[in-house]
């Protein structure tokens, strides 16, 4: 019963929750109960359905859908030193040159990529040139000419958010096949004429997965308007804001962290309290209420996928960007640091006694706490911040000196601005 349970809960929550706002008479009863409460924004019955599936689950529940698997910090291994990382972003120019598929006017059909690499590309040169590191000049060419690829994909679609691509041709990523199977139930439902446009998916339908590209790409925006003052990379990301703040509630909490840190992000730079208050109300009701509080895997999210380490510092790394925006005294921030404090001992706990289990979006959301809470040594030792990211960094660092593959040009970016400016 347990085991079928799961699975009505991984087909419902993760096959493409349209459901949520549309019918939701296919679902498992528990299910229903989540797909109506978050359609209609109802903490109490949200957190009234999860309580219901976390006590059927049982054991079951904080139990990632794929084994965890560790590595382990070779004894041996060095951090890079500060030289080391001010040339280390240089080798990838030619690299993500030729890689480069993102061109403006391309057809989105023949796509076999989403538009969150190109806003990777676009974090990790951004933070090349804040760090200086070698080839600053060429950072920001690279930065603005994909920036500008971004802005002009957000046009076409028409819609404030940025889309993803209504791609032909079949592609092996997992982001591209989700995708595929998405268009396949629009059409077969009679909906593609209204979720595509210009060859851009720019409406899903409840499914929430728009979230993921639209708050990568936003976030980008605003790093480089930071960067540059640019006004049009503001009101860019202020657009795709825009768009995330109106979104439905879906039942993947991960989806809706996107729109969280781009919500406060989006506040951050622009000062205004309806981005603020967007971002603590999707917290609230998209994410908090998945997270177990108690027992043995208290900090991680009840479901089978978003209990993967990934998909938890993804989370991470959106409250972090919310909890250093929130004013000490806000009625809500004692929640979110609680949220924050809760998950982030559970995982990195894990990472120091066991190994590292994820390196990409762990990193980046352990890099974001250090910095947001760089003044408060107790929370970072408590949460064993330093300690993680330092055997994150170790583990990179070697894995980079043996040419292995590693990190996304965003993460990449960002690791190697910390440590040109934390000293060797």
């Amino acid at each position: 019963m347990r085991k079928r349970l799961i699975g009505y809960i991984l087909a419902g929550m993760f096959g493409g929750l349209a459901a949520c706002s549309q019918s939701t008479g296919n679902l498992h009863p528990e299910h229903e109960a989540l797909a109506k409460a978050m359609a209609a924004g109802d903490i109490h019955a949200i957190r009234a359905a999860v309580e219901i599936t976390q006590q059927k689950m049982g054991s079951a529940a904080g139990v990632p859908e794929v084994p965890d698997t560790f590595k382990v910090v070779p004894a041996e291994a060095k951090r890079m030193s500060s030289e080391e990382a001010r040339r280390g972003f240089s080798r990838h120019f030619e690299k993500l040159e030729r890689r480069r598929w993102w061109r403006i006017g391309a057809d989105p059909a023949e796509m076999r990529h989403p538009l969150r690499e190109v806003a990777s590309v676009v974090v990790g040169n951004v933070a090349a040139i804040r760090a200086n590191l070698e080839g600053a000049e060429q950072s920001l060419v690279l930065a603005t000419e994909s920036a500008e690829f971004l802005i002009w994909a957000q046009a076409q679609a028409g819609a404030g958010c940025y889309p993803f691509p209504a791609a032909r041709s079949a592609s092996p990523g997992r982001a591209m096949s989700a995708a595929a199977r998405f268009l396949e139930r629009a059409e077969k439902n009679g909906n593609r004429g209204s979720v595509v446009r210009n060859g851009w998916v720019y409406e899903d339908l409840g499914d929430g997965g728009l979230q993921f590209d639209n708050g990568e790409c936003g976030v980008a925006m605003f790093e480089l308007y930071d960067l540059t003052g640019e006004k049009r990379y503001l009101d860019s990301g202020c657009r795709a804001a825009d768009w995330a703040s109106t979104r439905p509630l879906c039942a993947n909490w991960n989806y809706n962290s996107f729109s969280v840190r781009l919500l406060a992000r989006a506040h951050r730079n622009t000062g205004r309290l309806e981005y603020l208050d967007a971002a603590i109300d999707k917290a609230r009701k998209g994410v908090l209420p998945g997270q177990i509080t108690k027992g043995t895997y208290a900090g991680r999210w009840f479901d089978p996928h978003n209990a993967r380490p990934a998909y938890h510092y993804i989370m991470m790394c959106a409250l972090a960007e919310l909890a250093a925006v929130l004013p000490p005294t806000h009625a809500h921030r004692p929640e979110i640091m609680r949220a924050l404090l809760l998950g982030l001992k559970a995982r990195n706990s894990e990472i120091v006694d066991r190994g590292v289990m994820n390196q990409e979006s762990a990193l980046e959301a352990l890099l974001i706490v250090q910095q947001s809470f760089a003044g408060d040594a107790g929370f970072l030792t408590s949460t064993k911040t330093w300690e993680a990211l330092r055997a994150i960094t170790l583990l990179v660092c070697s894995e980079a000196r043996s040419e292995k593959p590693a990190l996304s040009p965003g993460v990449w970016g960002r690791l190697l601005e910390h440590l040109s400016q934390s000293g060797d």
